[in-house]
C-alpha cells in the first residue's frame, strides 16, 4: 500500500500531524447557518432550555476543532471523530471491533476476496440539505480520492489496491479492485460519501478544510466555532442503521487537562463525558461517580532519529538508546500503569501482534557495550519532543536513563506545530520524542505500518533513511505481503518485515499506552471507551 502521509499538502501536513491521535495527542448545514466563524466564539450552542429526551449531550474533546474538516484529508482527532457522526461511508465500521457494517450501502459484499464489489444505495438517503445521495456522489468522492494529481491523505489508504469506481445506475456502483483485498471493506469507511452539488464549486474544499461539513449521517452540523466548540443536531431525514440518541450534541475543544478534568467534575459538571483523561485524575473522577475506562490500542510515545545526523546513522547507537530506557520505570511513574514497554512496534491486541525478535528491555550494560562497539563516546543529545502532557511525563525517564550511560540529555519539549515546521523545513535535529495512533484509521497492519514506512512516506522523509538498502528492501517485503492474498501467509510476512523495522529502530515506539475516557453513567448509556483519540456517541443514549 502507498503511504499515507506523502499525500498529504505541505500547509496541511502539521495541521494533520497536531491534530492527530497521530501526536497527541492528533457547514451550509442549513440555508441559516454559516461554514464556520472565525471562533472561538461561544461554548453555549446548546439550544435554549431544552430539558429530558430533548436535552443538549455535551462532550469534551482533548484535542483541537480547528484542523482540517476535509474527510479526504483529515487526520484530527476531534474532526474525524465529528466526521463520523456527520458523514457516512459505504461501509462503515464499529469503533471498537472495527467490523464494516452497511452504511450507506445496503450491504457488505459477500465475497471479500473478490475483485469486484457492487453496492446498492440505501433508498431514501439524503443529505443534510434534502439532496439525494446518488452514485455520481459516490463517484465524485473515490475519484478524489483516486486521482493522481490530487494530494490527499486518503489516497494512501485506497491507492495500492483499488484500481476505480463505476457508476452502474443512479442507486448502484462498482468498485474494481487491482487485487483481492480483503482488508479494504473497512477502510471505505474513510471514504466519506459527500455531495458532489456542494464540493465540486470552485473553493470548496477549501470550505470543507475550514469546517463546512453536509453529509448525510445521523447528525448534522449547526455551530463551528474553530479552537472553541462545534454543535450538531439530530438530522431527521436520516433513514441509517444508526440513528441518533441526542437531539443536540455541544462538543468543547478543551487541550488543556486541568479546565478539561474541572468541566466534567463535581455537582456543577458542564458536561457528561469527556475523552484523554490523565491518569492522575482517574480516582477522583472515580470518586464522584463517574466511570473511567481505557482502551490499549496503537497509542505510542516513539523515537524518530535524524540518521544523517552521525552518529544516528549507526543501528548501535540507536538501539542503545532504546535498551538504554527504563521503560517500566517509565510507564510506573509517568503513566501511572496505564501501558506496556514496546514488544513490537503493533500493541499487543493488534490481531497481526507477534513479540518482535528484537525487543529492548532495560538493559544499559547492553547499551553502553553497543555505545562502545560503535565508537562512540562523550555523545550529547537534545531531544526535540511534542509537548503532550502525557510525553512530557515520559521526558524525564528518557534523560535519566540516558544520563546513567554517559550520554548528556537535553530536553527541549515544544509546541507540535513548532516541532513538525522544523521537520518539514528540513531543519537538522537528534532525535524527535512524539506520540502516535494509527488505530483512528483502522487496526489492520497493512495499514500501520505504510502509514509509518514506505518510499515516499513524509516520516522517512523525516528520518532520512528511505535511500538506506535496508530500507529499500524492506519497502519491497511490505509491498509483497499487501498483494498476498493468503491471511496467514500475509500475516506472516507482515511480522517478518516488523522484525526488520524493530531492528533497525529508525522510528520505533518505547511504550505503548491506554486512552481514558470518562463518563457519567447516570446520564449515559452505551458508551465505549475506545483505543484511540475522540469519541463516538453513535450507539450511546440517555440513561
Amino acid at each position: 500500500m502507498r503511504d499515507v502521509t506523502p499525500d498529504v499538502p505541505a500547509p496541511h501536513r502539521r495541521t494533520f500531524l497536531k491534530y492527530t491521535g497521530a501526536l497527541g495527542a492528533a457547514a451550509a448545514v442549513s440555508a441559516s447557518l454559516s461554514a464556520c466563524s472565525s471562533g472561538p466564539e461561544s461554548t453555549n450552542d446548546t439550544g435554549g432550555g431544552d430539558s429530558g429526551a430533548n436535552r443538549t449531550l455535551t462532550a469534551v474533546i482533548g484535542y483541537g476543532n480547528d484542523g482540517s474538516w476535509d474527510p479526504t484529508q483529515t487526520a484530527s482527532a476531534f474532526c474525524m471523530a465529528a466526521n463520523h457522526h456527520i458523514y457516512e461511508g459505504l461501509l462503515d465500521t464499529d469503533p471498537i471491533s472495527r467490523e464494516p457494517y452497511a452504511a450507506l450501502a445496503t450491504e457488505v459484499p459477500k465475497d471479500p476476496d473478490g475483485t469486484s464489489w457492487r453496492f446498492t444505495l440505501r433508498a431514501g438517503a439524503t443529505f443534510h440539505d434534502g439532496k439525494p445521495v446518488t452514485a455520481d456522489d459516490v463517484v465524485f468522492v473515490f475519484e478524489r480520492i483516486l486521482d493522481p494529481d490530487t494530494q490527499t491523505l486518503a489516497k494512501g489508504f485506497f491507492a495500492s489496491w483499488l484500481k476505480e469506481v463505476r457508476k452502474i445506475d443512479a442507486q448502484n456502483v462498482e468498485l474494481v479492485l487491482k487485487f483481492p483485498f480483503p482488508d479494504g471493506l473497512s477502510r471505505l469507511t474513510l471514504a466519506k460519501i459527500m455531495p458532489k452539488h456542494v464540493f465540486s464549486k470552485p473553493g470548496a474544499w477549501d470550505d470543507a478544510i475550514k469546517g463546512k461539513a453536509i453529509g448525510s449521517g445521523p447528525y448534522r452540523q449547526t455551530a463551528h466555532h474553530p479552537k472553541s466548540n462545534t454543535a450538531f443536531e439530530a438530522f431527521d431525514g436520516y433513514n441509517g442503521p444508526r440513528k441518533p440518541a441526542f437531539r443536540k450534541m455541544n462538543w468543547l475543544t478543551i487541550v488543556d487537562a486541568a479546565p478539561r478534568v474541572a468541566k466534567i467534575s463535581g455537582s456543577s459538571a458542564g458536561a457528561q463525558i469527556a475523552d484523554n483523561i490523565p491518569y492522575a485524575n482517574i480516582a477522583q473522577l472515580e470518586s464522584s461517580g463517574l466511570t473511567v475506562a481505557g482502551g490499549a490500542g496503537m497509542n505510542n510515545l516513539f523515537l524518530m532519529f535524524n540518521t544523517r545526523h552521525k552518529p544516528f546513522d549507526d543501528v548501535r547507537v540507536r538501539q542503545a538508546l532504546h535498551y538504554a530506557i527504563d521503560t517500566e520505570k517509565m510507564v510506573e511513574v509517568a503513566l501511572k500503569g496505564h501501558g506496556k514497554p514496546s514488544s513490537s512496534f503493533l500493541d499487543e491486541s493488534n490481531p497481526s501482534y507477534r513479540r518482535a525478535k528484537t525487543v529492548y528491555d532495560y538493559d544499559p550494560d547492553k547499551a553502553k557495550a553497543l555505545l562502545k562497539e560503535a565508537g562512540v563516546k562523550g555523545l550529547s543529545i537534545d531531544i526535540l519532543a511534542v509537548n503532550v502532557s502525557w510525553i512530557v511525563d515520559c521526558l524525564p525517564t528518557v534523560k535519566a536513563s540516558w544520563d546513567a550511560i554517559g550520554v548528556k540529555t537535553t530536553l527541549s519539549p515544544q509546541e507540535t506545530t513548532a516541532v513538525f515546521t522544523k521537520m518539514d523545513q528540513k531543519q537538522d535535529y537528534q532525535v524527535v520524542a512524539a506520540a502516535s495512533n494509527p488505530n483512528q484509521f483502522g487496526l489492520d497492519a497493512d495499514l500501520i505500518m505504510h502509514y509509518n514506512y514506505g518510499p515516499e512516506n513524509l516520516w522517512m522523509q523525516y528520518t532520512r533513511w528511505a535511500g538506506d538498502p535496508v530500507a529499500k528492501a524492506l519497502f519491497r517485503d511490505m509491498d509483497r505481503a499487501t498483494r498476498e492474498p493468503d491471511p496467514e501467509k500475509k500475516k506472516a510476512m507482515v511480522q517478518d518485515y516488523i522484525d526488520v523495522v524493530a531492528e533497525q529502530a529508525v522510528l520505533y515506539p518505547v511504550v505503548h499506552n491506554e486512552l481514558m475516557t470518562a463518563w457519567d453513567p447516570k446520564q449515559l448509556s452505551g458508551i465505549r471507551a475506545q483505543p484511540y483519540p475522540g469519541i463516538n456517541l453513535l450507539q450511546a443514549k440517555w440513561a
